[in-house]
């Protein structure tokens, strides 16, 4: 929690002091001999004072606030107590049985949970290091995917995929090309019910069937 009230405080200041330098350059600008095109730069420098400066600044703290919202909004907290591991983001909470949790490892900047066949339980977005990950589960935590290995590239028409299963992939790799990364996420939790693990790698999709 610290982290994140701490994100909410320097965000904005850095935005402000972006919005404080980007209100000088007119004034620096026009120091440069023989440069073209002055007129707009001695426009913004002709701006009141103070009006100019106090709307760079907020402007830039505005930023910083936006900023801070939208990093906040994939920050996730685990909880893990005797019975339950809780994941939760800002709006959303999600518990999980502590004893279906048999594997956690983090992939690039997400945290991964696996159940007892290897079905994936939750993947959400998480930038804490793997040594305080260790700490929290214990025993299940691991260094990489325990599958790694089983993984293949999905193309389309893989003879031994279920038409179901072709159908979900081929509307996932739709989502992916065109960056939605919403709907990419509900077919994944799709494909996660018919038995599939899903890992992507620069807009390909890669998996393996759950036992």
């Amino acid at each position: 929690m610290w982290a994140r009230a701490a994100m909410w405080v320097a965000l904005p200041v850095a935005g402000a002091g972006v919005g404080w330098v980007v209100h000088q350059l007119p004034e620096w600008i026009l120091r440069i001999p023989f440069l073209p095109m002055r007129g707009p730069f001695k426009l913004a420098e002709r701006l009141p004072e103070p009006e100019s400066t106090i709307g760079a600044l907020a402007l830039g703290t505005i930023a910083g606030l936006v900023l801070a919202f939208l990093a906040d909004r994939e920050s996730l907290t685990v909880r893990m107590s005797g019975t339950e591991v809780t994941l939760t983001r800002p709006g959303t909470t999600r518990t999980l049985p502590r004893a279906d949790v048999t594997v956690a490892y983090r992939e690039r900047d997400q945290l991964v949970l696996l159940g007892r066949t290897g079905r994936e339980l939750a993947r959400e977005p998480f930038n804490v290091s793997p040594r305080r990950l260790a700490g929290v589960f214990g025993p299940a935590w691991s260094d990489q995917d325990p599958y790694a290995d089983a993984y293949r590239r999905w193309v389309p028409n893989l003879p031994d995929l279920p038409a179901e299963a072709e159908a979900v992939f081929a509307a996932r790799q739709q989502a992916l090309d065109r960056g939605d990364s919403d709907d990419a996420k509900d077919l994944r939790a799709e494909l996660a019910r018919l038995g599939f693990v899903v890992r992507d790698e620069k807009k390909r999709q890669h998996f393996r069937a759950t036992g």
